[in-house]
């Protein structure tokens, strides 16, 4: 089976902060075009940000947009569970063909009280649920042995981690390796080759946004054989990411980058993010040595 990449979309923004639903389609188009499947409400997406109501309108307008040619993963993750179901169902009924459930954040959680609100989730729902796992920014962790109970729940098709750690990673596939019908996708851009190359199904990358044809690069020389072309691709990936995120905040060094290369993806919502014309100067520098061009 050929492996699958994922970007995870920026949401635009107008200059008033509401959500530029037709320079979110462009973004969209963009990616299908070169090749990539979408995951939207996601980290990169702001989704701490957006309202509930916001969430729906926005997943119905990356369905329609995309109009069967990709898959499209949303994520409905929330602290509570009760709001995690509300909008996993919203998600169900507009027809996404998964939805990702990020560890509730700010309520600290026991492995436990985790398994019992995946599985009230994935309950909830006909559309297949992916575990989602970013501890440093929700300070939930979904331990390994979590992740292999959780696997055996028929509505739970995998997981996103988004840990960093490679070790981390190598127990997710392990479980995958044991559990039919459990994927892992990578979410650190670093590792994408690496955890393709060791069995992940796919990645679900933010720095997508920023180089989408070097991602699907990577994605074709793998599911093509050219192992040195999927290297050479990650190799410009790798570089860019360490170049970029050295700046500060990842998603948002991402979004400014793109922001740099098209206005119309507008600012984020997230509190002190101010444009700051020194780190431009370096971000411009960056895209400039990567022969990305920026907005005339």
């Amino acid at each position: 089976m050929s492996k699958k990449a994922f970007v995870a979309l920026v949401t635009c923004f107008n200059e008033d902060e509401t959500i530029n639903y037709e320079a979110t389609r462009a973004q969209v188009r963009r990616q299908v075009e070169a090749g990539n499947n979408i995951m939207c409400a996601g980290t990169n997406g702001d989704f701490s940000a957006l309202t509930f109501e916001e969430k729906v309108s926005l997943a119905e307008a990356v369905v329609d947009e995309v109009g069967g040619r990709v898959d499209v993963i949303v994520n409905a993750g929330m602290p509570a569970t009760f709001e995690t179901v509300k909008l996993a169902r919203e998600f169900d009924r507009i027809g996404v063909t998964a939805i990702a459930v990020i560890t509730p954040f700010f309520i600290a959680c026991t492995q436990d009280g985790l398994i019992r609100h995946f599985s009230t989730v994935a309950d909830a729902v006909q559309t297949p649920i992916y575990l989602y796992d970013i501890p440093a920014r929700t300070q939930n962790h979904i331990e390994p042995d979590t992740a292999r109970k959780l696997a055996s729940h028929g509505n739970i098709a995998g997981i996103k981690d988004s840990g960093g750690a490679k070790e981390t990673l190598e127990a997710y596939l392990a479980v995958a390796r044991d559990m039919p019908g459990f994927d892992v996708y990578s979410g650190p851009d670093h590792l994408v080759l690496w955890a393709l190359q060791n069995g992940a199904a796919g990645c679900i990358s933010g720095l997508g946004n920023a180089l989408p044809k070097v991602l699907a690069g990577i994605l074709n020389g793998v599911n093509s054989g050219d192992l040195a072309e999927a290297e050479r691709q990650q190799d410009i990936f790798t570089a860019f990411r360490t170049d970029l995120y050295a700046l500060g905040f990842a998603p948002a060094m991402v979004k400014r980058a793109l922001y740099m290369q098209d206005p119309s993806v507008g600012a984020s919502r997230q509190p002190a993010l101010l444009p700051d014309p020194a780190q431009d100067a370096k971000i411009a520098e960056i895209l400039e040595r990567y022969g990305l061009p920026l907005y005339a």
